[in-house]
């Protein structure tokens, strides 16, 4: 069985949660609430209080190490797999996979390569649905580039409508590793990754793929 640890940014949002559950069910009890009432809502704020944990897992993930593979950066389902222009960063034709995190998917994101930051900015925006195409450029975001041996990965962190925290640990210049932590994004977001046009793409639109073991493409 893999080993599950909580994400340090989820110890104070799950300390309230879990508080308010308490001080909830107690009032209920301490006002003499009929049974019929308080047992059915003391069942849903435990339930609560159990997914609110259950949402900032970090499994452990058995990295995937071989050279020129690109990973995954966040648990989810690919929405997109396709050509664009990428006109932030790389300001060129690339491959874009776009990865859409569900709140039962693990929030937290990994590097997809090992490699130095060469470029990070966080965009302030709106909150619309995730999994919409003019999310990537209208939600709050941020992003992030990474450049290997074998080539640039640029991606993005993507707010939904419910998330409205986005933690990135990477900063320019620093050295990263493949499937260290890079971030988190908190409840339903998305992963938009823009890859070089000539890798050789792994995955299409439905698959369900796990940050740090799906290998989303292969540097050519």
């Amino acid at each position: 069985m893999k080993k599950i640890n909580i994400h340090r940014d989820g110890y104070k949002t799950i300390f309230f949660v879990w508080l308010f559950c308490l001080v909830s069910a107690a009032v209920l009890v301490w006002i003499h609430c009929p049974k019929a009432v308080w047992i059915p809502v003391a069942v849903l704020l435990f339930g609560l209080a159990v997914f609110i944990a259950y949402f900032f897992r970090v499994p452990k993930r058995e990295i995937n190490v071989t050279e020129g593979d690109i990973t995954s950066v966040a648990d989810g389902k690919v929405v997109i797999a396709e050509k664009v222009f990428e006109d932030e960063y790389l300001h060129s034709e690339c491959i874009q996979v776009s990865i859409f995190m569900d709140f039962f998917d693990v929030h937290v994101n990994f590097w997809p390569v090992t490699g130095k930051v060469t470029y990070y900015k966080y965009h302030p925006g709106r909150y619309l649905l995730a999994f919409m195409p003019k999310a990537s450029e209208l939600n709050e975001h941020s992003s992030i580039a990474v450049k290997s041996e074998h080539g640039e990965v640029f991606f993005r962190q993507i707010a939904g409508t419910f998330a409205r925290r986005i933690e990135t640990y990477g900063t320019v210049g620093e050295n990263v590793t493949k499937g260290r932590q890079c971030g988190i994004i908190k409840f339903g977001s998305r992963i938009d990754m823009f890859l070089p046009i000539d890798v050789k793409l792994d995955v299409e639109v439905g698959d369900e793929v796990s940050a740090c073991e799906t290998v989303i493409a292969h540097f050519q």
